[in-house]
């Protein structure tokens, strides 16, 4: 039985191979003695026999059912609870279960790996039969590992569903999940840090829920803000100031050497006063600027126009309405570079579509008649020919050309950028403020953190002031960001994962299926991952 060696302590009795699949039948050796499952002593007092029935791995994509003959025996220990005990076989049978220990393993790992519909799926494949529901309750049998508390713990959270979040551990030594809860309150973590002593340093972001939490629960751990936080932080006030200061990026589209660029009302030339989206623009830049002049919230607003806040505050922010309704650029086309010909033979007279297109295509031009023709459209009433654009950069668009290291910013932006730096004032304070906080963080050196965040509440900026005040509360935690080598990356990559099993599982697990998985696959991906390749012949 060199293709099922499991049987090679018992004896078999007969095989029987058919396109159903193999049937064997065996039977344990009699006069072998077997432990108690009470006691553990060994008996050969044989009570009785029954027929277990296995189901074993496919073999050759049949499956394999095993008609197993055991033995019931006497327990020869008086004092032992048990009077009779059913044999067991080693790596072939185990008490109450009517699959073998490999079999067993394959359904928890396919359950671990695919979930419940795509596991019972694959499984499927192999030639093996089980429901969902099988699968997710064999998966919900695996015991989680053993809990280490870790020295370095990562805090973070993450979207649970809709508006409400949760709350992962991950252990930034090994690199593995710990555990995750609903939730992110500061009880709930600081509970479990005292169930769990020993975390000597703790990598979270600035939440302070999560300050708190540590703090009450871990007070001799060391706090460490992250240093991503820190920066998408500070990214997320440069963003708002230049929100506030859209009016000047205009700016970055002047040639240089050119005064001051046209206002925003000039700007927006390019836009049709008389088109439906510029009349709707007007009218609710008209009715935002009414309500909001009275003194009235953005909520307020919103609720009675029936608009989302953050579009009540964009409409209140701008100066005039031209600056809501920017016009895109139109895509580059493969016409592009033949404007200039259709320009020059439309004033020497040639007006026919089908003619300059014929002539574009033994200029190797490839596109279709109708594009030429839609082309030239605006020759025929008087107007000139719709040519490429650069539109101004939107606010998020410019908080990453400031953010970007002057290294990794492309040509365009290069070009762009101090443009837009000498014509607004404050956008410039910003640069340099976020340029010094990057060199604190490439140089590992909180040092200037102090002057720093002093620069920072004087800026004059009403974002960066109050950031500086959510920093200065949390200065320590911050330094040490700067400065160690701890970071919340690997929560990061784990919330990911979380993600993914979501995506999986089509966003219904429950939040004790959802952790099952997410901390038995990490720690299964490391099993394989640590097996040693086989060398090639």
């Amino acid at each position: 039985m060199r293709l099922l060696p499991k049987l090679a302590d018992v004896l078999v009795v007969s095989v029987d191979v058919s396109d159903a699949g193999v049937a064997v039948h065996a039977r344990t050796r009699s006069g072998v003695p077997a432990a108690c499952a009470g006691c553990g002593r060994l008996s050969d007092w044989c009570h009785s026999r029954y027929i277990r029935r296995l189901a074993d791995v496919t073999l050759a994509g049949r499956p394999v059912r095993i008609g197993l003959s055991v033995r019931r025996l006497y327990c020869e220990n008086a004092a032992c609870p048990k009077v009779t005990f059913a044999e067991q076989v080693a790596g072939l049978t185990v008490r109450y279960q009517r699959r073998t220990p490999q079999l067993q393993r394959l359904v928890q790992d396919v359950g671990v790996v695919l979930a419940g519909r795509g596991g019972a799926r694959m499984l499927r494949i192999l030639n093996i039969r089980l429901s969902r529901c099988t699968v997710l309750s064999q998966l919900m049998r695996v015991p989680l590992p053993p809990l280490v508390t870790p020295r370095v713990l990562g805090v973070d959270d993450f979207a649970l569903y809709g508006g409400t979040y949760g709350t992962l551990l991950v252990d930034a030594t090994t690199r593995l999940p710990l555990t995750l809860w609903e939730g992110r309150d500061a009880e709930q973590l600081s509970r479990w840090l005292r169930e769990h002593p020993g975390v000597e340093v703790a990598c979270r972001d600035g939440s302070l829920t999560y300050r708190q939490g540590i703090a009450a629960g871990a007070p001799g751990a060391v706090q460490v803000s992250d240093r991503f936080h820190l920066w998408q932080g500070l990214s997320r006030r440069v963003q708002d100031i230049a929100s506030a200061h859209r009016g000047c990026l205009p700016a970055a589209l002047s040639p240089a050497g050119e005064s001051d660029p046209a206002p925003a009302e000039a700007t927006a030339g390019n836009t049709a006063e008389d088109s439906r989206a510029a009349r709707h623009a007007r009218r609710l830049f008209e009715a935002v600027q009414g309500l909001t002049g009275t003194g009235r919230s953005h909520s307020s607003v919103a609720r009675e126009l029936g608009l989302d806040r953050r579009t009540v505050g964009k409409y209140a922010r701008a100066r005039t309405w031209q600056e809501v309704m920017r016009r895109p650029p139109r895509k580059p086309s493969a016409l592009d570079p033949y404007l200039d010909y259709l320009q020059q033979r439309w004033d020497e007279g040639q007006h026919s579509a089908r003619i300059l297109h014929a002539e574009l295509q033994t200029k190797g031009y490839l596109g279709h008649y109708q594009r030429v023709k839609m082309a030239v459209a605006p020759l025929r009433r008087g107007l000139p020919l719709d040519e490429p654009r650069e539109r101004p950069p939107s606010p998020r668009e410019a908080a990453r050309w400031i953010t970007t290291h002057p290294h990794r910013r492309s040509l365009h932006i290069s070009e762009r950028l101090p443009r837009l730096l000498d014509h607004c004032p404050e956008l410039r304070r910003t640069h340099e403020l976020v340029r010094r906080f990057a060199a604190m963080l490439d140089q590992r050196d909180a040092t200037p953190l102090p002057g720093w965040l002093n620069d920072l509440m004087n800026s004059g900026l009403a974002p960066l002031v109050g950031l500086a005040g959510a920093l200065r509360e949390d200065r320590h935690a911050v330094a040490r960001g700067i400065t160690t080598p701890y970071n919340s990356g690997v929560n990061e990559g784990r919330i990911t994962d979380v993600k993914l099993q979501k995506r999986l599982m089509a966003g219904r697990a429950g939040v004790p299926l959802l952790r099952h998985r997410v901390v038995l696959i990490a720690h299964l991906r490391r099993r394989y991952a640590d097996r040693p390749a086989l060398s090639p012949r």
